[in-house]
């Protein structure tokens, strides 16, 4: 069964890809439609490639695996560091000048 359904993906709009003259050919695949100079992502694609995901970390969780979260934007970066705080996991939530 999907963690994430269609539905919050498309009020999340996740949907919502990069400018068509922006993309990368390797993406095509991926790729629903084109409307008004957008790319539209396919969400059927994204519901089943999200549940790999989420199993693959489950059964790494469960094997007690050292998992990295990275999220660098700023929408995302309170998100990252209380999930990985709570996870007992370690994040970068900044840019790593490295």
């Amino acid at each position: 069964m999907a963690v994430i359904s269609m539905k919050q993906l498309l009020e999340a709009g996740v949907h919502f890809g990069h400018q068509t003259r922006r993309w990368n050919p390797k993406m095509a695949k991926y790729i629903f439609t084109e409307r008004n100079g957008i790319h539209v992502i396919d969400l059927q694609q994204t519901v089943k490639y999200a549940d790999q995901a989420y199993d693959f970390m489950r059964d790494a969780a469960a094997n007690d695996a050292v998992v990295l979260f990275v999220g660098t934007k700023k929408q995302a970066a309170d998100a990252v560091a209380e999930e990985a705080v709570r996870s007992g996991q370690y994040f970068i939530n900044h840019r790593w000048l490295g």
